[in-house]
């Protein structure tokens, strides 16, 4: 039997295409998720980071789905 591993992350901000990586998500969704306000991130010049730790957070505060 196998486990699943936790990923080692060695940085403090992600690209949005990293983000969605990170989350097993497709960048589209983090992108929603962003423009939606449930995902906070900063801008940095032109560009949005998203911090790890609101990834974390964002993780963390998911519900799971009851049958």
């Amino acid at each position: 039997m196998t486990t699943a591993m936790q990923p080692t992350v060695n940085r403090a901000m992600f690209t949005a295409e990293d983000a969605a990586a990170y989350l097993s998500l497709g960048r589209s969704t983090v992108y929603e998720l962003m423009a939606a306000g449930d995902l906070p991130y900063v801008k940095v010049g032109r560009s949005r980071r998203i911090r790890l730790t609101e990834l974390d957070a964002f993780v963390a505060q998911l519900k799971p789905h009851a049958n």
